[in-house]
């Protein structure tokens, strides 16, 4: 691609790696382009929805006049697949934070979990954990939180198109979800347990898809630097 390709307007389907922030990932993406493709340095770069720091998978970027596809791109719907931890939660609802509080798990079997999914299909009132980045009062949730404040959190409509559980082995459960924009898979986790009447929280995330894009598709962060190295 040339640097007028870039700048005319790409989607570029990147798999991000763990442990990096989706704007650890975008920056990484934009500093290459300017130091190996010659683009401009201000030239627009964003990324159609963010992916927790302990989640992996598919990113999509946007160059140039394709930033203004952000929008649309981020209102498609999303595959994820991951694994819960059945019997405990976490006050961030994944691994972020230590176990808080543990929960009996003795009741549980396969025709419950599976029963517990069909709660789950449809249109689902959901609150989002209080570590995110929506905010509240103009300020971050997860900055209340880290400051061990209270905090009031509306619950907000939203779709989970399918919900698949794809490996027992409690305590860990595997699943795939296929949910509209919004959707926290991490409070999924903790509603999940709580629905079966113990605790769940996140242990594993992966994005899959994002509408017809799949992380199959995808190019690492890493790789896609080397790439412009050379020509491509």
């Amino acid at each position: 691609m040339t640097t007028e390709d870039f700048l005319n307007g790409q989607i570029l389907l990147i798999d991000k790696p763990l442990h990096f922030t989706s704007f650890q990932a975008v920056n990484k993406l934009k500093y290459a382009l300017i130091n190996k493709a010659g683009l401009p340095k201000k030239f627009k770069i964003g990324h159609a929805g963010t992916l927790d720091p302990l989640a992996s998978g598919l990113l999509l970027v946007c160059t140039g006049k394709f930033t203004k596809k952000i929008s649309e791109l981020q209102g498609q719907a999303k595959e994820y697949t991951g694994t819960f931890y059945i019997g405990a939660t976490t006050p961030s609802y994944d691994l972020e934070t230590e176990i808080d509080q543990t929960f009996p798990t003795e009741h549980i079997d396969e025709s419950l979990i599976y029963e517990t999914v069909k709660q789950f299909l449809g249109e689902i009132d959901q609150k989002p954990p209080i570590f995110s980045a929506i905010k509240k009062d103009g300020i971050r949730l997860y900055e209340h939180a880290r400051a061990g404040e209270t905090v009031e959190i509306a619950s907000r409509k939203t779709t989970i198109h399918e919900f698949e559980i794809t490996r027992i082995a409690l305590p860990e459960v595997d699943f795939r979800v296929v949910c509209s924009k919004g959707t926290y898979i991490r409070s999924l986790a903790f509603d999940f347990g709580k629905a079966m009447n113990s605790g769940s929280h996140l242990m594993v995330l992966r994005r899959t898809k994002i509408g017809n894009y799949d992380v199959k598709d995808a190019i690492d962060v890493n790789l896609f630097e080397q790439t412009l190295s050379h020509p491509m």
